[in-house]
């Protein structure tokens, strides 16, 4: 591809002035770290979190009642990879295991072929969240303004800071608080936008505190690979990589005219300015969630008739389990949709909308039910999910409605949506005619 034309070059060597500091922090292996305080005795050894396996998860409980407590039970006792069974994915990997080539996404069959002694530990994510919300309350504490970003992350507006010394100390202390009240450890990165800060807090882990300076992109940024641009998933990188794009200096050296056409304008433009570090994405210090959802991997492709009443029960668990996530988060939903992925990967989706707000778990339930009846089901069922949209506040709910039976709506106008069938109905997955072979 061509050289990247003196225009283009030009802004994006300056970029906007700005004088913003944010940082960006990540906990260290977030969800084995916790699962390491419960287990103290499994400190440096691999150990992998992923999956829900009911014969892991009940080993487990076995250990505990025999050796009394987690802290007791002895390592050499502990699931381990190489006896997993399914299709379950690595949330989390100690850096131990990671030593192995094992990461968070990637398959636990094939983690096991890479390092069958790590030891095993289903995901307790209940125990995460509370973890979360105790770190990002300390920060808060602080009175510092951040956007949060996940369970395990968030940017921090260090603006105020007169000068980067100051903004490194508030990062110690931030490191030190969170350390002294969790017994975890986070890893920060300082830079003049929120993209550098990411990449910056991957710089040095666990515990690394690291700057990156609009100055320093193409001596620290260019010689990375693009997959470690934020933004930049496997399949981009696989395209990038068609037109002979591996690493960061080369796409910011590359065509822009050529990236918008393979890439879209819009899509093009932002390869190029990420890979010179420009980003003016302004810190989002609240946001409405816009949906809420819940999905499975089954650990074996179901039959939809066969297996009609083990279908039913994961297919009412995560609609429950929807309808407490809308409860803590005080939400209520006006629509909901379905998602089921075949044996052959093919994704289908259904949705309902209804007039009046809900966060009940039965009526979730039955409007989801609805939902199935308008899938064909021809084969084998892998995934299944069910997300919650057309948000509104618990306190707004009479605003809520009021809006929606003034609106144009099917959901306000046709009788046959206006109240749930009763979720007795829809106990069982549908009646499949005729049944698979």
């Amino acid at each position: 591809m061509q050289a990247c034309t003196p225009a283009i070059q030009g802004q994006a060597k300056t970029g906007k002035p700005s004088d913003r500091l944010i940082a960006h922090l990540d906990m260290d292996a977030f969800f084995a770290s916790v699962e390491l305080l419960r287990f103290p005795q499994l400190q440096g050894l691999a150990v992998v979190v992923g999956g829900r396996s009911k014969s892991i998860i009940q080993q487990m409980q076995a250990l505990e009642t025999r050796f009394g407590s987690h802290e007791a039970i002895e390592a050499q006792s502990m699931p381990r990879l190489a006896q997993y069974q399914g299709r379950g994915v690595i949330t989390t990997a100690s850096y131990a295991a990671r030593a192995y080539g094992i990461g968070s996404g990637m398959g636990l069959m094939k983690a096991a072929e890479r390092c069958p002694e790590a030891i095993l530990l289903a995901a307790d994510f209940e125990r995460y969240r509370e973890y979360s919300r105790r770190f990002k309350a300390l920060i808060r504490a602080q009175g510092l303004a951040i956007e949060d970003r996940g369970i395990d992350e968030v940017y921090i507006d260090l603006s105020h800071c007169s000068h980067r010394d100051e903004a490194i100390t508030v990062a110690r202390s931030l490191q030190a608080a969170i350390f002294k009240d969790t017994g975890l450890s986070c890893s920060i990165g300082l830079a003049p936008n929120k993209l550098l800060a990411k990449l910056a807090s991957e710089l040095e882990k666990p515990m690394g505190l690291s700057q990156l300076h609009s100055d320093s992109v193409q001596a620290v940024l260019w010689p990375l690979p693009v997959s470690r641009l934020h933004g930049v998933g496997p399949r981009t990188a696989e395209k990038l990589k068609a037109l002979g794009l591996d690493l960061i200096g080369q796409l910011a050296k590359s065509d822009p005219a050529s990236l918008q056409a393979r890439f879209g304008a819009s899509h093009g433009r932002w390869l190029i300015e990420a890979s010179w570090g420009i980003d003016e994405r302004p810190m989002v210090l609240a946001s409405e969630p816009i949906s809420i959802s819940r999905e499975t991997t089954l650990e074996r492709d179901m039959h939809p008739s066969h297996d009609r009443q083990a279908l039913s029960e994961r297919f009412t668990a995560l609609c429950h389990q929807l309808a407490a996530d809308l409860q803590a988060k005080q939400r209520l939903c006006r629509s909901v949709s379905v998602k089921i992925r075949n044996d052959q990967f093919k994704t289908s989706t259904r949705d309902v909308s209804f007039a009046e707000p809900t966060d009940d778990p039965a009526r979730i339930r039955s409007w989801a039910g609805q939902c199935l009846k308008r899938f064909v089901f021809d084969r084998r069922i892998r995934l299944l999910g069910v997300k919650a949209t057309r948000l509104s506040p618990r306190h707004l709910a009479a605003t809520a409605l009021a809006d929606a039976l003034r609106s144009n709506h099917q959901a306000a106008t046709d009788p046959e949506q206006l109240q749930p069938v009763a979720a007795s109905q829809h106990a069982l997955w549908p009646e499949l005619e005729p049944a698979l072979p």
